[in-house]
């Protein structure tokens, strides 16, 4: 309870300085809005039901390139820790490519599949595989050899020890690896959605952009703000429970 009044006040204080700063004179309401404007934007959004269609069309987005990054890059990431060779060659790839900013694979994308829905696929699942492939090539290495010698003495090998052994004692770094694989999805299609100008749906990062281009900074920190909120949302409803559940079933919880 004294850590929700905390989180409360500190958040309040937040929209408190802001509301004060905005409202000080010392910059102009359009480049800087208050609080109460950026509110009344949102609501006007919702209730015309701009808002709310952003978002279910950039969460479908997300989740078709999420899925297939995470399908593609957990066994790449798991076959990659198999051996030294896997490593020095698809780990230093995957390494290098997760290094590019999302934003790079954008005019590729264009160039190869224009302004289509195919286009924001590719830039997501290109933002997701890499860092799935590393997250889980990590993971697959820290687990204690150990499991390995036991279960080979005790007759498992090849796919069997693979599915029985190595993958369950890894379950907690690959939903590390997932999640981290979902922050860069998130923002490799913000990244995507900015550039990339299609009439087949109308997302969070269009919304943004088309804020800037209208001057509407009350749109443009709306939408920032939302984005931020699903962000936080699916990190605390779906990836930290299972991620504090897996880390203290499997002990392998640090402090």
């Amino acid at each position: 309870m004294k850590r929700l009044i905390a989180v409360s006040l500190f958040f309040t204080a937040l929209l408190g300085l802001w509301e004060l700063a905005a409202r000080s004179g010392h910059w102009s309401p359009v480049l800087f809005p208050t609080a109460a404007s950026v509110g009344r934007y949102l609501w006007g959004a919702i209730s015309d039901g701009t808002l709310t269609e952003a978002i279910w069309v950039t969460l479908k987005r997300l989740l078709a390139g999420y899925t297939i990054g995470v399908v593609v890059g957990l066994p790449l990431g798991l076959l990659t820790s198999a051996s030294q060779l896997m490593e020095d060659t698809l780990g230093a790839l995957a390494l290098g490519l997760q290094t590019l900013p999302s934003v790079c694979w954008v005019p590729l994308a264009l160039l190869w599949f224009g302004q289509t829905e195919a286009a924001m696929l590719f830039v997501v699942v290109m933002g997701t595989v890499w860092s799935v492939i590393i997250a889980t090539n990590h993971g697959a290495r820290t687990i204690p050899p150990i499991y390995a010698r036991a279960a080979r003495t005790m007759g498992s090998k090849g796919l069997h020890l693979w599915t029985r052994v190595m993958v369950p004692a890894s379950l907690p770094f690959l939903v590390s690896g997932m999640k981290q694989g979902w922050a860069f999805a998130w923002r490799s299609l913000m990244a995507a959605e900015i550039y990339v100008t299609i009439l087949t749906g109308f997302g969070l990062g269009q919304l943004l952009h088309y804020g800037r281009e209208l001057n509407a900074m009350d749109q443009v920190i709306g939408a920032m703000v939302i984005i931020v909120l699903i962000g936080l949302l699916v990190d605390r409803i779906l990836f930290s429970p299972w991620e504090r559940f897996l880390h203290r079933r499997w002990g392998t919880n640090v402090g």
